[in-house]
């Protein structure tokens, strides 16, 4: 199935079980069919209404030219609307974040859980800088 977002980008879901909408977001590398919220929707569905996506240009979804997150929030209110207007919402590392983000901008989100988000929360270990300036000369490369 899918859904189109605001900007017109197709976005590709899934949809098992039956009760309560949950929507999984899963981490940066991770789509529907690679990762681990095709095993956790299985787990899920026997008292929920799952829905996986892939997330803006992976999997079976469409992607446009500039990454931008509130684009991905866009993609994720298209999946929300889908699931009737109000969902739970489950995100795993970067999907996390973007669960979080989300949380605050669209009335429809009813909860959020979360599992690994990549946030530094205390001053318990220095920022991650030198990692993020080392990850994007690797990408650039």
């Amino acid at each position: 199935m899918q859904v189109i977002s605001k900007d017109g980008t197709p976005i590709a879901y899934d949809r098992v079980g039956q009760g309560p909408a949950v929507i999984l977001v899963d981490a940066a590398m991770c789509y529907r069919k690679m990762g681990p919220s095709a095993a956790l929707a299985r787990l899920l569905a026997e008292h929920f209404t799952v829905f996986t996506y892939d997330r803006r240009g992976r999997g079976e979804s469409g992607d446009a030219p500039a990454y931008n997150v509130a684009r991905e929030i866009e993609d994720l209110h298209a999946v929300l609307q889908a699931a009737g207007g109000s969902a739970a919402v489950w995100g795993t590392s970067s999907g996390a974040v973007l669960a979080l983000d989300a949380a605050t901008r669209l009335a429809g989100i009813k909860k959020v859980a979360t599992y690994e988000a990549p946030l530094i929360v205390d001053d318990s270990r220095p920022t991650t800088e030198r990692d993020w300036q080392q990850i994007d000369q690797a990408l650039a490369a």
